[in-house]
This record gives C-alpha cells, structure tokens and sequence, in this order.
C-alpha cells in the first residue's frame, strides 16, 4: 500500500484510515484458504447506545451451523471504521466464530468524541460489546454473562485488545498487532517530541476539535512549545496498556512492525516482559511492514491468528507457531523484482539484549551545533515515506539518510572480518556538555560499506533529552532495536545529530560537546536461526496442490468466486473429467484439450498417453487448478477444481521437472520443502519418502552433486510426501537405469494397491504397459480411447501384419483407404492395421494379397506399441 506524505498531508483522515485497514489485515488477514463455494456469512447491523449516550456502530457475522461457538472482536485502526473489517470478519465467521465488529467513538458513523482508547469510554465500551455477545444463543459462554472472546486489531485496534484484556477478565485470548504499550514513549520518547508522526495523528482524527477536550489541550500545548510535559505524559500514560500492566493475563500473540518510526520494536518488548511475568502465554512476530509501510505479511499472519484463537477459544490442538518469528529481508529476486523474505526462529523470546558482543570505537571529542530554528534538519524516517520507501531501502543496503556537517558527532568501530547479525538494540555511553542546560540529539548506528556508503537500518533514530548537561553528564544511549547484518568488510558507525526533521528540536541556538566513555555492545541473538532462502516459484511449481492453491488464492487475493456443491455420489471417486475443453489463444479454432472425458478410481494405476501436442500436459495443469478450462469440468473426490479448491490438499505431483537448492542436502530439500507447505511435521511421512527415493547415503550430500536420476528419485519422494491420495506423475523415470526402473514400477504398484490413486504421464510405453492398470491415449487434444490395459494392448480389432520387408507408403495408404480398415502404420516387420468393428482378418488377407503385400503372417498385436500407434494412427 502506497501511503507516502503529501497523501497523508492532503487527506490525513482517510489515508489513516487506509493505513488503519491495512495494519488489520496483518492482525486478522483479508485472504482465506477456505473453499470459495462456503456461503457467506450473514450479516447484522446495529446501533448500541452506551450508558452515557454515545451510539456505536456494530456489525454481526456468524455463519450457518448448529451450537455455540467462541466470539472474536474485531477492532479497527485509528481513522479507519467497522467497514473496513467486513472481508476479514466473513472470514473468520466462515472459520465457526460469531465476529462482532463496530466504529469506535468518533470514527464512521459511531458518535462522541476521540478519547484515545480512555478507560472511561472506549475500553467501556469494549465491555459493554462483550455483554451483547454474552446474550446471543450463537455464542459460546464459560458461564452466565461471560462469553468464550477473543480481541484482535491493529495500531489503535491492538491497543483495545490490549486494554480490554486488562479491564475485563473475560477476554480469553488477544492477538494485538503494529501497536503501542506505552503511548506516553511512543509519541514523547525520552522527552523528545515526535511531532510529524503526533501530527499526522492528531490530523487523522479529523482534527483536534473531534479528540476529548483534554487530549486536544494537551496537542496544542506540546505542540506549541515543543516539549512535553508531565501532565501531557500521564494523560496519554492513563490510556495506555501499561497502565493496566499487572492485570494482562490471557493468551497474547504480539505482531510488531520493522518499518515503523510510530511504534517501534520496544513495544511489543515491554508487552511482553509485562505479560509473560503474569504467567500468561505470549509470543512475538515481528513482521517486515509497519506504520512506515512495507509488507505487512498479510497470508501468514492471517494464519497465525486464526491458528492463536483455533487453540485458546476453540481448544484445538492447532500449532500457535514458535515463540519468536522475525522476517528477515535483504537483495532482489531477479525474476519478478520483489524483495526476498526469510523468516528465522528462536524457541523463546530473546528480548533486545540477548548475547551482547563488545565493538570497541574510535573518535576524538567533537564539538556540534545545534542550529538556530533547528533548521536545516537531518532527514532520517518520515511519516508514510519511512518504511515504504526509506527502511525498505536501507533494508536492501541503499543509503538515503542526511545529515548536515557541522551538525552531528561520528564514532568508528574497525571493519567487520565476519558477518555480524544485530538483533535487538544497540547501546554505548557518551559524554555531552552543552552550552545550554538541556541538550536533545538524536542518536544512529549506521552500517558502512568500504566504500564509505551509509545505510541507516530500519531509517530509525533514538532521541535523547540530556537535562543538566550544561555541567556536562555522562549518558547511556540505547539504540533502536533493528534486525541487520553488518556483512563483512563493512563497520559500524554511532552518530549523534543535533536535529532530526520528525522531531522537535530546541529553536535556541547552542553547542554540545560529545565524546565516547566506553565501546558499542551490540546484541546477536544467536538463538534466533534462520531458514534457508524460499525457493523461487518455479521450483514448487506443483509438487504440492495445496501450496498451488494457496498461490493461486493469493493471486486473486479478494476475489470471491461461486463453486458447483460437491458430488456426494462422487465422494470416493479420484477423478472425473467430463466434456474438458481449453484454447490458449480464444481466437484459435484449435483446442489444446477438447471435448475429453474419462474416469479414474481407486487402486488404479493410470496411464495417460499420447504425442507430444496432445494435451496432455494441459490436463494435468487444469486437474492441478493452476490453469481454467473453457468448458467442461473437472471433479476430484467430487468437488469441483478451481484456484484454492481445498480438495487439492489431497493431491500431490511431480510435473514438467523440479528444482531444489543445490546448496542443501537431499534430506535438507525435502525438509525445507515440507516446511513451506505449513502442514505438521509429523503428517509429511518423511522416513517412507526417503525409503521411495533410495538414495542412501547421498541424502546427506549436496544436491549439486548429484546424477540426473538422482534428483529425479529425490523430486518423486517429494511429490509422495503427506502420501497424498492422488499422486500425478510426468515422466518419472526420466534420468533412471533400468534397475530403478523397475524400483519405481513396483513403488507406484504398492502405493496404488494401499487404497490410493496414481496418474502416470510417460514415452516408456513398454513401462507403462507393465505398471498401470489402466490408459487414456489422447491425440490432438481429443480422447482416442480410455480401458484396462488389457483389453486395449490385447485388442482384437488390431493386427500385425508380418511382411519381411518395408512397405512402400504408397502401398501403405492403399491399406489404410481399404473398406473396414480404420488405420494402417508401417513397421519395421511390417503393418500394424486396425479394423473397423465387424471385420475379419480373413477379408483383410485378401485384400493385402490383391494390393501385392508380401504377407508373411498375421496375427493379433500384443505390445502397448503398437496398440498406441495403431490409435493415433501414426501421428506420434
């Protein structure tokens, strides 16, 4: 989402809106993997007044079924309304929980004024919602008046969840996201006031005359002398989840932004020290985006909270994830241009202080000037611009940060002769005299390239107020908590700037004097790893239906689409294909597949056939949901394929090649594999894979160096993992000798005969002729004729003809134009020749000898090869 200044500036209450909408979906997530024919939830509209008068706008969702179920509350983010929560409240009404969501007070058409989440009014309120839902029969109650409930929101909305928890004991679970815990820090750290993004938020509101009179007092004031005071701290103190600190104790999953100047990484790490001393369960995920923009990881996050609520309101045995996740991102995918993701774990969280390394630093005392009018500034994150442009470029190692000379202090650490990840935040201790009785600087820790480049990680600063300092005062300065790595050859750099343009700096002119007191310790975390880089798309392309759906959701994102209901005479059925056809050029008069038809059950063994254009391999990506048909339809275990059909999970193939990183070992590939598809480890049958493969002890070896056949043993032990109930095989023996030939033969033999279902695409007719049950030979996109092995290879309408030597061609067509000869193809022996229904060999002999053909004998075929070539007449 584009949400860059002049935008805010222009239309401050519906961009903040956009970015409140946007922020939610990170919390509670627009996109669902849940079959697109489920019926939309019904939908509820009402105004509920508050005890003092105030009418708040709600929404209800709950979906068809009988029984209670648990509640979520959906709260929305600062500027935004109800309307902006409608996709994702469907969504989780879908998933078996009644959602009610509404417009805080002053927002959409909800009355009263902005109270900035006071206890008073919106946290009232929050309760007075939970006592509507405990009298609803849908919804799941622990006890009289006091209903199973979960919160989740983003930034304004996560604070609720937050509060709510600590007000109210009835909130079971919350899920809060991109938000604050103490509001007094986030908008006054240390003193200093952040007054771009204080603006902006004021603005958004609609103007300071729409906030409770109190809150619009202490804006002007701030504002108007550029330091915050006490009062103006512990009025936004009051309204602030730390307030309530002591009596958070339910389920707290925390999403924190990377990108975000507004609430940044230190948040969510007092909630969590907070809360996890009360003994509840917390875990942290801090994700790419944030207020500053970026990614805000909406389709992972999504599942993680549904997954949150799955297991505390509805008490199933779902995973709620690690307990620390950080994306990490760096460099550019040279295929489509996007930035690349990792995302890296640890088993706890490790805080922002976790295995400090000591890097000492080098630099005189320095004198700086703190301008008259603080002006110019230094330039370092802005509003909107700070992570969707600035951090995410810093993130790719692009430097765009300003400081003016004369204006700032620099300290140097020596080149790095090793990688060094920093995770969480920096500290070092500095002297500062001023000529003034304060001083406020703004303090980096840059990341510079031997070319004397600077990258400002995450485009953030750490402001410090120095009261007394004109005596001169020693300071420990924390750095903003980031996660970088300093690659090798690059060093460190501690600058601290007088000015800094989201801030208010002092307007008097003055002159400080800054030297180090001791060395820069650096946290690692060495306990958070990471995963090893995403394969690109190409790589999973199909092995696994369920992550080609959850691509092909992603794909159409909002778009919602209708389904045929599922066949229930067709419920253990693998396959039906009826009346299929696709054009890839709409104004082509010819189809790749036309008018195709077919059945596959249980226990078989399928051979599809056919020459190369016969649309085989169209088929196969139509039955895999990643292309659309232009007619006819396709139905596994009875319900109808398209993108994001959940039946697909049941579907595993290995088609047109796969690719793994060469780097990894066999054993790692198939591992990282599993892993992507989000599904447990202990369902990926991963020892039975591995057993498939046989590659012994070469799973523990680089796939670089392995032999084609190799990763063609190792792509069909992928393809089998999950043992997925249909498995769609294109060429597998490619690359194999013929002992693993005969291997593989006699593993699709066992899968098949174990209940399950198996499809073979493959030129080895001799192969295919001992491994399958069953064939389809399609030519020219049609069906040419689909049976048992049997009775297609053991046909009697087909002959060969022996004849000793070639047949001219001329002769060869004369036999193919006789009366009751449906085809005729030249061998190397002689003729294969298939007959119309009702003939005889006898009138064949009699026409051939007429025809001057040498016939040496005549007999009945009884190779798939020449059955094959007799179907498609010649055309291979």
């Amino acid at each position: 989402m584009d949400l860059r200044v002049p935008r805010l500036l222009k239309r401050p209450r519906r961009a903040a809106a956009a970015l409140g909408a946007a922020v939610l979906l990170a919390a509670t997530g627009t996109w669902t993997a849940t079959a697109s024919d489920t019926p939309r939830p019904h939908r509820t509209d009402r105004v509920l007044t508050m005890a003092d008068g105030t009418r708040v706008d709600t929404s209800y969702f709950t979906s068809e079924g009988a029984g209670r179920r648990p509640a979520v509350l959906l709260a929305h983010g600062f500027g935004g309304s109800k309307d902006d929560l409608r996709a994702q409240a469907e969504d989780l009404a879908g998933h078996g929980y009644a959602v009610l969501t509404w417009s805080a007070r002053g927002f959409g058409h909800s009355t009263g004024k902005i109270g900035l989440n006071d206890p008073a009014h919106e946290v009232t309120d929050v309760s007075r919602l939970i006592d509507w839902l405990a009298r609803r029969p849908e919804v799941r109650l622990d006890k009289p008046g006091d209903p199973r409930v979960g919160i989740a929101g983003g930034s304004y909305g996560g604070a609720i969840s937050l509060l709510a928890a600590g007000h109210d004991p009835r909130v079971d679970a919350i899920a809060p996201a991109v938000t604050y815990w103490d509001l007094s820090d986030a908008l006054f750290p240390n003193g200093v006031f952040k007054r771009l993004w204080t603006g902006v938020f004021f603005n958004s509101g609609g103007g300071c005359g729409q906030f409770e009179p109190a809150l619009c007092a202490m804006y002007q004031r701030v504002a108007q002398s550029g330091v915050p005071d006490a009062d103006a701290r512990a009025l936004l103190q009051r309204r602030s989840p730390s307030a309530v600190a002591d009596r958070i104790k339910v389920p707290t999953l925390l999403f924190q932004g990377q990108t975000d100047s507004l609430f940044t990484l230190a948040q969510s790490d007092a909630a969590e020290r907070a809360i996890r001393a009360n003994g509840a369960p917390v875990k942290v995920d801090w994700i790419a985006g944030g207020h500053d923009g970026g990614d805000l990881e909406t389709g992972r996050v999504q599942g993680r909270v549904r997954d949150w609520f799955d297991h505390y309101l509805k008490g199933t045995s779902a995973g709620t994830g690690p307990a620390f996740r950080i994306t990490r991102t760096g460099g550019i995918d040279s295929t489509d241009g996007s930035t690349r993701s990792r995302g890296a774990t640890a088993g706890a969280y490790p805080g922002l202080r976790s295995d400090p390394r000591t890097i000492p630093l080098t630099g005189r005392e320095q004198r700086v000037a703190n301008p008259a009018g603080a002006s110019p500034p230094a330039v370092s994150a802005l509003p909107g611009l700070g992570g969707g442009g600035l951090a995410q470029l810093s993130a790719l190692g692009t430097g765009v940060s300003l400081d003016f000379p004369g204006q700032y202090a620099k300290f140097d650490a020596a080149p790095q002769r090793t990688a060094l990840r920093v995770t969480g935040s920096p500290t070092a201790r500095v002297h500062v005299k001023s000529t003034s009785a304060d001083a406020v600087l703004f303090a980096k820790l840059y990341d510079v390239g031997p070319g004397g480049s600077q990258v400002l990680p995450g485009q953030l600063v750490t402001p410090l107020r120095i009261t007394g300092a004109k005596a001169g005062k020693d300071v420990t300065v924390t750095l903003p908590p980031v996660d970088h790595e300093v690659q090798q050859g690059h060093r460190l750099r501690l600058v601290l700037a007088t000015t800094d343009l989201a801030y208010a700096s002092p307007t008097a002119p003055a002159t400080y004097t800054v030297s180090l007191k001791g060395p820069l310790s650096v946290p690692t975390a060495p306990a958070v790893t990471t995963a090893a880089t995403p394969l690109p798309s190409w790589v999973w392309w199909l092995p696994l239906a369920g992550a080609a759906a959850a691509l092909a959701l992603l794909l159409t994102a909002r778009r919602r689409t209708s389904a045929p209901a599922p066949d229930p005479e067709l419920a253990e059925v693998p396959l039906v294909i009826t009346d299929l056809s696709k054009r890839y050029a709409k104004s082509s008069a010819r189809y790749a597949v036309r008018d195709l038809s077919f059945r596959v059950d249980k226990g078989q063994v399928l051979g599809l056939l056919g020459p190369n254009g016969a649309g085989k391999t169209t088929t196969l990506r139509m039955l895999m949901g990643l292309i659309r048909p232009d007619g006819g339809e396709i139905r596994v275990f009875g319900h109808a394929i398209r993108p994001g059909a959940p039946v697909l999970s049941r579907v595993g193939a290995f088609v047109e090649g796969a690719g793994f990183l060469p780097h990894l070992t066999g054993r790692e590939n198939l591992a990282l594999y599993w892993r992507a598809t989000g599904r447990p480890p202990e369902d990926a049958h991963l020892a039975e894979a591995l057993e498939i493969a046989g590659l012994g002890d070469a799973l523990a070896r680089a796939v670089r160096t392995y032999s084609q056949g190799m990763r063609q043993r190792l792509a069909i032990a992928q393809a089998m993992l999950g043992l997925p109930d249909l498995l769609i095989l294109d060429e597998p023996t490619n690359g194999l000798d013929p002992p693993q030939i005969r291997e593989m033969r006699e593993v699709l033999i066992r899968y098949a005969a174990a209940g399950r279902t198996v499809i073979v695409s493959s030129h080895l007719l001799a192969e295919v002729e001992q491994s399958c049950t069953h064939l389809v030979v399609m030519d020219r996109g049609r069906l040419v004729q689909a049976g048992p092995v049997g009775e297609i290879v053991g046909s009697g309408d087909t002959l060969l003809v022996g004849t000793g030597t070639p047949v001219a061609e001329p002769v060869v067509e004369k036999v193919a134009a006789l009366d009751g000869v449906a085809s005729a193809v030249r061998t190397e022996d002689g003729l294969l020749i298939r007959l119309e229904p009702g003939n005889t060999a006898g009138g064949l002999v009699v026409d051939l000898v007429r025809l001057e053909v040498p016939v040496l004998s005549v007999g009945p075929h009884r190779r798939l090869e020449d059955a094959f070539l007799t179907l498609i007449g010649g055309s291979a």
